[in-house]
């Protein structure tokens, strides 16, 4: 495309879409002539972004359909369409996106935890150095189950959603250094583990898992997700690419918002699941049978719901129209 060739093309039409724009009252004529030309406007930013990319030319025509779809809407979008559009589109698309690096963290995750479950389970000397013997057996065959029915069902789940929350919330926030992610992943590694020796040192591994399988695979999951939104950030700034640094930084972390939006959601499922379905005595194969539907249905939410909205070009970032300009531009 010969940019400044369809810019003069377009430049009549352009600035009558921003005299129109400015205009404070409409006739039925000027409103329909606005709605024409912020429609071929859209079309016209998309023709230009598509072949040359985010050059000036395309920050001035994305400031002028956002003021000209403030005049003839009076918002920027509806609102329960703008959340269906969040819910389906940006939120899974934005998953979609570190899907991967959600499994490596998966694994990293498994791999501590592992170790640190063996070296407690077989190495002599470690249990001594945790605690007394006896206060070590009340925890295996008492505490560790009792825990989950220390509170009413409401409470816990909520103490559940609340501590989770927390911890997804300091690897969202502190990713960007990218140091603290992996702090976090080592001590609830190292807790996950640790937990998991000591039972079975007094073979009550079963118990362990029995207990943790049912909330445990969609909350672990989240948790994940978290440490992988939050290593996207750090990694948007270490190697933006193509994009500027501030860019990078601007588009991931408008993404991430999205992310925080899928979290939020998953543990409060698995917070009701914690509080209302781990601690009762129904057989183990519906009790993790529910768990494990939880997070089948997230696992597609971001796979495959994700996957088709990122293959339509969502990242998880607000539409052109809406986030403006990139770059600074007179009008």
């Amino acid at each position: 495309m010969d940019l400044d060739a369809y810019s003069a093309a377009h430049s009549a039409e352009w600035q009558r879409l921003r005299e129109l724009s400015r205009q404070r009252r409409f006739a039925g004529r000027d409103a329909d002539e606005l709605i024409d030309h912020y429609q071929a406007g859209a079309t016209q930013l998309s023709a230009i972004t598509t072949s040359a990319g985010q050059v000036a030319q395309a920050a001035t025509l994305s400031v002028l359909l956002s003021r000209a779809r403030l005049r003839f809407t009076g918002a920027t979008a509806e609102p329960l369409a703008q959340f269906a559009r969040f819910a389906t589109r940006e939120v899974p698309a934005a998953l979609y996106r570190i899907r991967y690096l959600t499994i490596v963290v998966a694994a990293v995750f498994v791999l501590v935890a592992s170790f640190y479950a063996v070296w407690v389970a077989t190495t002599p000397g470690v249990l001594a150095a945790i605690g007394p013997y006896d206060e070590l057996r009340r925890y295996a065959e008492e505490d560790f189950v009792g825990y989950y029915s220390a509170s009413s069902e409401a409470v816990f789940g909520l103490q559940v959603f609340s501590n989770n929350a927390w911890i997804a919330a300091q690897a969202v926030a502190f990713g960007i250094t990218g140091a603290y992610v992996p702090f976090v992943l080592l001590q609830n590694a190292q807790g996950v583990g640790i937990s998991a020796g000591i039972m079975a040192e007094f073979d009550r591994l079963d118990v362990f898992f029995l207990s943790i399988l049912p909330h445990g695979q969609l909350e672990l999951y989240a948790v994940f997700v978290a440490s992988a939104g939050g290593l996207m950030i750090f990694w948007a700034w270490v190697s933006p690419g193509p994009r500027t640094r501030l860019q990078a930084l601007a588009e991931d972390g408008r993404a991430l918002f999205a992310v925080i939006g899928g979290l939020i959601a998953a543990l409060l499922v698995s917070g009701i699941i914690e509080g209302y379905v781990t601690r009762q005595d129904w057989p183990d194969v519906i009790r993790i049978g529910i768990g494990t539907v939880a997070l089948v249905a997230f696992l597609l939410y971001q796979w495959m719901l994700g996957g088709r909205a990122f293959r339509d070009g969502e990242t998880g970032d607000l539409d052109p129209i809406s986030r403006g300009a990139r770059v600074v531009v007179g009008d």
